[in-house]
């Protein structure tokens, strides 16, 4: 059987014990932000063990696929080093929810292993927990095994928790005797082969969770109301018995994977232990970042993002040492879609995407690859010259920082030579890193550090949702770093309210603007609002009129014109959001955003431009929500009832047990703490402003909303119209008017480039005469004037082919800097290399550069001392050709 038959007959089996077959859930867990990665079968079905879900059906089966590689469950270090280990895999499993339990579980698990696929009986070892007797009787009457063969363990083998606290539950495994010829432990000392021993002889097949207890925050156990079933078994080991070899590696479609890098490497797997482990990393890289991918996970330096890049940055470095040098793993990421394309359609689907995405790094990894090998090279033998095994970690974050090495790529390379890697000094400098970051953001957070420590001030009570107006009891003033009681006309302060209508700056939403009088005529102007913390709202303000004391009875009313404009683009950006997710695909999220009364921002994950048709589409789709005028809902909920409705939650926002719950008709949800429209008409017209990218992988669009819509749109058509009356052409002709001008700019470049060219060519004969010979080799020093850059290049070309082995020194001075060129011909290279005379001479025109043995370049912004640089030449080669 293929793998793809193993899975199949696997869910099947279920299907006639009425079973519901699930489909694989994300890799990005869409009910659990908190969680990185997807790591087992059982986590689509968590809140159903933690009684907050019921679902239709009580008995399930699926294939999930699962990644590990963080927390508890981090196989990194070991794939590629043994036959068995991976981060991406596939498990599948079966699940009872309140229906059979530990009867049923393990007398379909044996019947599967043993009647369907045929595994020898005699091979086959159960384990049990250690006071689980019910489950040792049961193993011993379905299954017939000797008491030998049902071994009890400890909680570190047989006992299954979710957590420090949840549902858990004793476990029984299925071990399988490969025979003495499987060790991996051979030449270990002592070693001894047995259950648990940690070697490949006897492996766990399959491994059946009895969840009947709930853990409780004193570490006690009690029953549960409802027993569940929860197993689990990868799907590449029980293939690798089933095929009957011994490593994982070598099963039908990871070899298909293997085959595509010996293609392309030109080397054989198994040909060599050292190359073998590259092999197993691309292979399992190669499957993992397409899954990924295909889950909407992008490269980036934080949170998920940066486990992808970690991945493929780590497959990349491995292509290095078996000779791939350009890009090579979007090529094996296409033999994955092909393979595991029926099972799981988003490869096939997105496998234009995945292709892209990945090549798209492997280049931006590759320009900084090699200096970064070179910096580990001359540091380890620095290393081994002072007899030392333990690497800086101020070379380690310097390889982080400037080259893009993730630490543990780092740990991967110096493994091999057995030098550690300081992590501490890593996670120093990381951490001085991030401080400064912090500190380069904080504004003014003196005095918010005052506010919140205020004994006086613990909450502001916001009731900017339902008013823009309102009355409250003035509790602090801060002005100049320190408490104030009182403020006078002209002071700008910080001001704190018992209750507020004004938005505090937050989730991307700019704070509002307004005016806080007092009964007595005092007015003081909020030029901004502000929350230093969830509970805080702080009135930046100046005091136009009298004055304001601690106690007293305010007025607040905000702008209401700004906050109109406003809430219209953040409704706006939720709607954009969604149809970005439409047209563009699931994998876009929100990295950012802006919203103020004059337009929009919005940073999401996505890469490559988007082209002007897509712009288009996406700008006319929210248009054409706007104009459904959708009722806009707002409600608080649970966190966790707010996922199972919809909405939009993403891994590493922080959220409360309640949150806001806004939604937009049925095509928008999204926990939001923002000021919103009530209908979506309201918005009157969505622009799209501008396009780009603003980091690898992030792009962004700007955008306009109502009047600021309008009047962008007028300054277009002011725009066309003075173009139009320029060109004399009218607004409807303008644009054929400029095409043409446009052409006949290009025509006549064109000839000035060739009579540049031409130019060039005449001189040849006048710089030939200029030559002079030392010690038998041609030496050309000399300026050439007006010529571009790309033309002195050209010449030098032309003069090399008429010195064969000679020396051409060229530079070209003009208004605003010099270019110099020098080019070495035939065997000369070897005795003169152009780039490292380049480098010493550059810096005299103030420039710098260099280049290859035989050809390089520099700019410099001081052409007055261009006779200077050509008399330096001159002295060089002199003394290296005598």
């Amino acid at each position: 059987m293929t793998g793809n038959d193993i899975r199949r007959s696997f869910l099947d089996y279920f299907v006639k014990q009425t079973h519901t077959v699930v489909k694989s859930s994300s890799l990005v867990p869409d009910k659990d932000p908190t969680l990185l990665f997807t790591n087992a079968g059982m986590v689509q079905f968590k809140n159903v063990f933690l009684g907050q879900e019921r679902l239709p059906y009580r008995r399930a089966a699926s294939a999930q696929k699962c990644l590990r590689i963080s927390g508890k469950h981090n196989d990194l270090e070991a794939v590629g080093r043994d036959t068995y280990h991976h981060t991406f895999f596939e498990m599948l499993g079966n699940w009872s929810f309140g229906d059979y339990y530990k009867a049923e579980a393990i007398e379909w698990a044996w019947k599967l292993l043993a009647n369907e696929w045929g595994l020898p009986e005699n091979k086959l070892w159960a384990t049990v927990y250690l006071d689980d007797d019910e489950a040792a009787r049961l193993w011993a009457k379905i299954s017939g095994l000797p008491n030998e063969r049902i071994r009890r363990f400890a909680e570190k083998e047989n006992f299954w928790e979710m957590g420090e606290t949840g549902p858990c539950g004793p476990c029984s495994e299925i071990h399988l005797d490969r025979g003495s010829k499987a060790c991996d432990r051979t030449n270990v000392p002592g070693h001894i082969c047995q259950v648990n021993g940690d070697c490949a002889r006897y492996i766990e097949l399959w491994n059946l969770v009895f969840i009947q207890y709930n853990r409780k925050d004193n570490r006690e156990l009690e029953e549960l109301p409802s027993k569940h079933v929860d197993t689990g078994m990868g799907l590449e080991r029980i293939t690798a018995v089933l095929q009957n070899v011994l490593s994982n590696y070598d099963i039908d479609y990871m070899r298909e994977l293997t085959a595509t890098t010996e293609n392309l490497t030109g080397r054989r797997y198994g040909a060599d232990p050292i190359s073998d482990i590259s092999f197993r990393v691309i292979d399992d890289h190669a499957r993992a970042v397409s899954f990924l991918i295909a889950d909407g996970v992008m490269p980036s330096n934080e949170g998920r993002g940066y486990v992808l890049r970690r991945l493929l940055r780590r497959a990349a470095r491995h292509g290095r040492l078996i000779g791939l040098k350009e890009p090579f793993l979007y090529q094996v990421a296409g033999t994955v879609g092909k393979v595991m394309g029926d099972a799981y359609p988003e490869l096939c689907t997105e496998t234009a995407r995945i292709r892209e995405i990945i090549r798209s790094e492997e280049e931006r990894f590759s320009e900084t690859l090699e200096k970064g090998l070179g910096l580990l090279e001359d540091a380890t033998a620095k290393l081994k010259e002072q007899k030392s095994n333990v690497l800086s970690g101020d070379i380690a974050f310097r390889l982080y920082d400037t080259y893009g090495f993730p630490f543990d790529l780092t740990e991967d390379i110096l493994r091999a030579e057995d030098i550690a890697v300081d992590q501490q000094g890593f996670e120093n400098l990381m951490e001085a890193q991030r401080n400064r970051g912090r500190e380069a953001r904080i504004i003014t957070m003196d005095v918010f550090d005052q506010v919140a420590a205020a004994d006086s001030v613990r909450v502001t009570q916001f009731i900017g949702y339902d008013h823009i107006e309102g009355e409250s009891t003035v509790l602090a003033l801060y002005g100049n770093g320190a408490s104030k009681t009182e403020a006078v006309e002209g002071d700008e302060i910080d001001l704190l309210t018992a209750e507020t209508p004004f938005y505090g700056e937050s989730g991307g939403q700019v704070g509002d603007r307004g005016t806080i009088s007092t009964a007595r005529g005092d007015l003081i102007q909020v030029l901004d609002t502000q929350r230093p913390t969830p509970q805080l709202t702080v009135h930046r303000s100046k005091v136009n009129k009298g004055r304001v004391q601690i106690g007293d009875r305010v007025h607040l009313a905000v702008d209401p014109k700004h906050r109109q404009r406003t809430r219209l683009n953040h409704s706006a950006t939720h709607i954009l959001h969604a149809v970005l997710r439409e047209q563009l695909g699931s994998h876009v999220r929100q990295a950012g955003s802006l919203v103020t009364p004059d337009r929009l921002r919005f940073d999401f994950n996505h890469t490559g431009a988007i082209v002007d048709e897509k712009l288009a589409d996406i700008e006319a789709t929210v248009n054409k929500h706007i104009r459904q005028d959708a009722a806009v809902s707002i409600e608080e909920s649970s966190y966790e009832e707010a996922l199972r409705n919809g909405a939009l939650a993403f891994f590493g926002d922080k959220y409360g047990d309640r949150v806001r719950v806004v939604k937009i008709g049925d095509f928008s949800t999204e926990l939001c703490g923002g000021t919103h429209v009530h209908r979506s008409g309201q918005i009157g017209i969505f622009k799209l402003h501008a396009e780009a990218g603003v980091a690898a992988g992030v792009r962004r669009v700007e955008a306009v909303t109502g009047e600021g819509a309008l009047s962008l749109i007028r300054r277009y058509e002011d725009d066309l119209k003075q173009i139009g009356q320029i060109l004399r052409a009218g607004e409807d002709g303008a644009v054929e008017r400029v095409k043409k001008l446009l052409q006949q700019q290009k025509d006549l470049e064109k000839e000035i480039e060739r009579l540049r060219g031409q130019l060039g060519k005449n001189q040849i004969p006048d710089l030939l005469a200029k030559k002079e010979s030392i010690n038998g080799v041609d030496v050309l020093v000399t300026s050439v004037e007006g010529v571009d850059p790309k033309q002195l290049r050209e010449i030098a070309d032309q003069l090399k082919e008429k010195m064969s082995g000679g020396f051409i020194f060229l530079a070209n001075p003009g208004e605003n800097g010099v270019t110099l060129v020098a080019s070495v011909g035939g065997d000369l290279a070897k005795r003169i290399h152009a780039g490292n005379i380049i480098k010493e001479v550059a810096p005299i025109v103030g420039g710098g550069g260099g280049g290859r043995p035989e050809f390089a370049q520099a700019g410099g912004k001081d052409p007055s001392r261009t006779d200077e640089a050509l008399a330096r030449v001159k002295k060089i080669i002199g003394a290296k050709l005598s």
